[in-house]
């Protein structure tokens, strides 16, 4: 009696989600625009951001021309200092993980800073929406009813 409830209750919540998605499908650069607009806000009271001046970025075009276009290399010491424990630099949130990964330049390995609102807004949600994609296309699906396989990285 249980798992009905439980998918019952899942399935609201992910037929929620898709409606978010559908809205990223319809608009997506008012969406795009949204977020880089949230993330300079959250950001502007770091390093990075009082570098480029964050707060007086006001759209996408000051954006672009504030912030160049950078190589690794260009952050690698801000990356060690952060690697070290040093806070603020990239997000006003501490930084704990970093992603390995192998460049390609110099051939050494690379570490990008990984924050847990990345994870979790990136990183898990991804995991969600695909899964309330499949539901929404599979609608005679139940979610704990039955062998499932999930694979994680």
């Amino acid at each position: 009696m249980a798992i009905p409830l439980v998918n019952s209750v899942a399935s609201w919540f992910l037929k929620k989600r898709f409606h978010q998605i559908d809205l990223f499908l319809k608009y997506p650069h008012e969406v795009q625009n949204e977020l880089l607009m949230n993330l300079i806000s959250i950001s502007k009271g770091t390093e990075i951001g009082k570098n480029y001046d964050f707060k007086s970025i006001r759209n996408y075009r000051d954006f672009s021309q504030r912030v160049p276009v950078s190589s690794y290399e260009d952050y690698q010491n801000l990356i060690e200092r952060s690697r070290k424990g040093e806070k603020n630099i990239f997000w006003p949130k501490p930084i704990k993980w970093f992603a390995k990964s192998s460049g390609t330049t110099n051939a050494k390995s690379k570490f990008i800073p990984v924050s847990t609102d990345s994870l979790e807004d990136c990183h898990y949600a991804a995991g969600k929406d695909l899964l309330c994609m499949y539901l929404n296309n599979n609608e005679n699906s139940t979610l704990f009813d039955g062998k499932n396989l999930r694979l994680g990285w």
